[in-house]
């Protein structure tokens, strides 16, 4: 089932009309490497669930980069069924199937580089003195996109269960040509 995206902002599946996602928060371009057409699926804070509609939003991505607190390996396996996944260790992440995972790990697709770290306050190094364009992050279950010193900032929230009132989103980088696109999608199933 493969998602586009209308002018109203909704995701709908082209085999079913059906909703399943709204766009949140807003997008920042960047000028990056030279390789065009990616798009890299960004989830985080799964805790054990893995939404339908996570992933119908995520089929057609070229790769999935989760930000941790995954609870089960077996949610990478079914991420894996869509995509290349590559995944960081999150603080709840105790399951004997993910103590292989780093904390921290950098990621190169589309001529750019991805550091990936699920609370990003233990980020130990200045991600555009280490030539990161940007940086994706879980842990406080809040949708964020924000560009700092020429780093774009990615917090595509939590796709698992609802906590408080925040919203269940998950992320997408668009990469095309020499721009990197965040784009954060509220999950509606």
């Amino acid at each position: 089932m493969k998602a586009t995206q209308k002018s109203n902002g909704r995701r709908t599946s082209q085999e079913t009309g059906r909703k399943i996602g709204r766009k949140v928060g807003r997008k920042v371009g960047r000028k990056v490497g030279r390789k065009v057409g990616r798009k890299v699926g960004l989830i985080s804070d799964t805790h054990g669930l893995l939404r339908p509609g996570a992933l119908e939003a995520l089929a057609g991505v070229d790769r999935i980069i989760h930000a941790g607190d995954i609870d089960f390996s077996g949610i990478l396996d079914e991420l894996a069924r869509i995509a290349p996944v590559h995944a960081v260790l999150g603080n709840m992440d105790r399951h004997n199937g993910l103590r292989h995972l780093p904390r921290f790990d950098i990621i190169e697709t589309g001529g750019i580089a991805i550091g990936v770290i699920h609370d990003r306050d233990q980020l130990d190094l200045d991600p555009a003195a280490a030539g990161l364009s940007v940086v994706v992050y879980g842990h406080s279950h809040r949708p964020s996109v924000e560009e700092k010193e020429g780093v774009i900032f990615i917090n595509p929230g939590s796709a698992g269960p609802r906590r408080f009132k925040l919203p269940v989103t998950l992320g997408f980088l668009h990469i095309a040509g020499a721009r990197v696109t965040p784009e954060i999608i509220e999950l509606e199933k």
